[in-house]
This record gives C-alpha cells, structure tokens and sequence, in this order.
C-alpha cells in the first residue's frame, strides 16, 4: 500500500486518506476518488490530496477484518459486517464471554497493522452485546501479513450459555439474626440467578449445627433437584472443621477450597455433592458480603458455576489479580482500621 501526497489530476480511482472539503467539493475520508471528485477539487483550487493506492496483494480493510473476525469467533458469537476496517463481534446468548487469552495476544503481536479487543474475560454478556471488535489501522493490509495473522487465529471467543437453572439455598440460624435478614438475602440471590435463568428449587432454614446442614444439603439433592446449593451461615466459616464444611462431607461431599483472594469474599467456601458422580452438585459455603446486591468474590463462583464452568483452586488463587473490589455497605467496619469485619463474620 502507498500512502501519501498526489497531484489532484493523479488521484482519480485512489482512496481518499483524509476528508477534504474545499467550497460544494467535498471527498470523505476512505471513499475511491471519482474523476468528478477531482475536477471539482482541481476547481476549487485544490492541486493535490492525500491519497492511498493498493499494489498488488493488497487486502482492504473491511475484507481484511472480515477474515480475521470470522476466524476469531467462537461458539455463541457472531460477527456484523465490517465497516471503515472495523467488525464488531457480539453474543449470540446469554452466558459468560470465555476468552482464549494467548491466542489473541498471538493475534495482536502480528503486526501494529491488525488489532483485536475484547472485553474482560468471564463478563456476563445478553445476546447482542458486543464482546470484541477488529480494527484494521490503515486501509489495506498485505495480504501476507493477513495470512500470519489467520494464522496465528483461532475461535478464541465465545459464550458458555448458562446452565445450571434449580438453585438450593440453605440459611443456617443462631440467636439474634433476624428473619428479614434471611428473607433480604434470599431476594438478593434471586435477582443474581434471574439474569442466568436460575431459580431456587428450594430454601431451608436450620439450625447452625452441621447435622442439619447435612439433611438439608441432602433434601436439597434428593428430594428438590438441585443443580446447584448455596449455604448462607449465621456465623463466617473460620475453618475446614467448621459447622457448614463439615455438615457438607456428613452429606458425603467434599470441600474442595476454603478462602479466596477476592475481597469482599474471602471467606468464601467451594465443595460439592456426590464427588464420585459424573455430575457432582456444586456447594458454594457463602460469604456474608453475599448478602449485600453490590459485586463481590461471590458472584464470580457463582456465575461460572451457573454457566457450567469449572471453578478449580487455579482459578481461586487467580482471582487476586483484580480482587481488590470496591467496599460494601454490608461491611459493619472499613478494613483499613480497628478490629476486621471478617473476624465478626462478614467476609
């Protein structure tokens, strides 16, 4: 591609690098450059415009981030048609945005030429919101160099469609912790499943004993079908030998990571139910931030175990970069001074 000054007279057939207006003339800035185009810019006394001409091999921008969007998306993802060297990518359903992070590193290494963005990755996205786009900086790209970049390419977007639609919520009690604080907190988390299509299939209130925990997970299981369990504790977990890990393995699960370094929601217990089955039911032991609408680590388990996800001790662990999430209006301290909220039980 060359880019640059031509006399006005030359540049019929060029592409228009900047817009130009001199008088009634006017030539917008990507558009071909027609004879009459140019004798009206001549006439205007223009003598020459900045231009691009396409050599051979030579792929336009618009084909150009038409190969490559298509090449980039995945399952649940469909990409519009390109325009001034951009196509944009959008879902296709309602899921989490799951990224293939080096491929698209591998993607933007290629030249400064060929770009592609996305949004963060495990976003929650509706059908129809854009989750990535492909720009193409000049107005033509070699065809070589499109051909790396194809590549270098691979469905490295797509949507993991929610899953998971029974929800079990179970609240432990203790003296003093009011009704309508169960009764808040189970609002709360409908209106987090009802973005996903979830439901709760079921809600039990116990004593914070483990025993009770257990024959609640269990009916949660056996008699409602739960898909998925969440257990609100009146008290924090402070250890794998507490009320709510140990009423999930007398239930004959396991717990599988205690704590996380998300806060709000480091005291956020992940085990499951029926660990020799091929489709283990997930257990999330609550942190009590869980109880407040705002974003905390609860939702990020939350959302990738609705969609079907894995949430492995990997995953856990990577959520510090990042975890540091704005304070809640749930937390009865600020963690900047006197003693922790999370030694009251927050979380």
């Amino acid at each position: 591609m060359r880019f640059g000054p031509v006399p006005v007279a030359q540049a019929v057939g060029l592409i228009a690098a900047h817009s130009v207006r001199a008088g009634e003339a006017v030539v917008k800035k990507g558009r071909p450059i027609g004879a009459e185009d140019a004798a009206r810019l001549q006439a205007a006394g223009i003598a020459e415009v900045v231009a691009v001409a396409l050599e051979p091999g030579d792929v336009g921008e618009d084909e150009a981030a038409r190969r490559l969007a298509a090449a980039v998306a995945g399952p649940g993802v469909t990409a519009e048609p390109p325009f001034t060297g951009r196509a944009n990518l959008h879902a296709g359903e309602a899921g989490l945005l799951c990224l293939d992070e080096a491929t698209i590193a591998a993607v933007n290494r290629i030249d400064e030429a060929v770009t592609l963005a996305t949004l963060v990755p495990f976003k929650p996205v509706v059908p129809g919101e854009m989750v990535a786009t492909v720009k193409i900086i000049p107005y033509a790209v070699p065809g070589a160099m499109l051909d790396r970049a194809l590549a270098a390419a691979a469905p490295a977007i797509r949507i993991a469609p929610y899953r998971l639609t029974r929800v079990a919520a179970i609240s432990t009690l203790l003296p003093g912790l009011k009704p309508s604080v169960v009764d808040k907190t189970l609002r709360t988390l409908e209106a987090r499943l009802a973005p996903a299509g979830a439901h709760l299939s079921g809600e039990a209130r116990v004593p914070h004993e483990s025993g009770a925990v257990a024959r609640a997970l269990r009916d949660a299981v056996e008699r409602d079908g739960a898909e998925l369990a969440v257990v609100f504790g009146a008290s924090a977990i402070a250890d794998r030998r507490d009320v709510i890990p140990a009423g999930i393995e007398a239930a004959g699960g396991r717990v599988d990571h205690l704590g996380m370094p998300v806060d709000p929601g480091n005291l956020l217990l992940l085990g499951r139910l029926g660990q020799a089955s091929p489709n283990p039911v997930p257990v999330i032991g609550a942190p009590g931030c869980a109880r407040s609408p705002k974003e905390n680590g609860f939702d990020w388990v939350l959302q990738r175990l609705l969609a079907g996800l894995p949430v492995t001790r990997d995953d856990v662990v990577g959520f510090g970069v990042g975890g540091l999430l704005m304070e809640i209006v749930s937390r009865p301290q600020p963690r900047d001074g006197g003693e922790s909220a999370e030694q009251e039980g927050d979380g």
